[in-house]
């Protein structure tokens, strides 16, 4: 397991406007994988990030079992992107988090005409072990991949 990650880097936060999907990764107690997309990482505080669990079934049943998990995020005018490593805290259905991820994925969900079908069921609550950056234009000299 990583060690204790310092503080997340200002970059990070562009990429979690939500401009290009996030990829999460989690795998069950008896280490079967599953990976998915995500419609929204939001920024929770310095070491924590919340996820929008929508859809989350098999990752949430594996995070329950197995709380660590690595997610993939895109910074959309660099194309770098950033890899964390975090553990599964909490979920929540009410608060400040949860109201403001809700509110942005309702709009989200007028604007595309999902209103009846994206529905935020809980913002799961994640402490950010460790960040790197894992690629994209910065790092390669071909720069963005197409």
């Amino acid at each position: 397991m990583a060690a204790k990650s310092e503080v997340l880097p200002h970059e990070i936060r562009a990429a979690m406007q939500g401009a290009f999907p996030a990829h999460i990764c989690s795998c069950s107690l008896d280490g079967s994988p599953n990976a998915t997309l995500i419609s929204q990482v939001y920024y929770v505080d310095e070491r924590h990030i919340a996820l929008s669990n929508q859809f989350f079934s098999k990752t949430a049943r594996n995070v329950r079992e197995n709380p660590v998990v690595a997610i993939l995020l895109t910074e959309p005018e660099s194309f770098d992107e950033w890899y964390l490593e975090a553990r599964f805290e909490r979920s929540e259905s009410q608060g400040p988090v949860f109201e403001t991820m809700d509110a942005q994925i309702e709009a989200i969900a007028s604007l595309t005409g999902m209103s009846d079908i994206l529905k935020l069921k809980a913002a799961d609550i994640f402490e950010v072990l460790s960040v790197s950056r894992y690629g994209g234009a910065a790092s390669d000299p071909g720069g963005p991949r197409p």
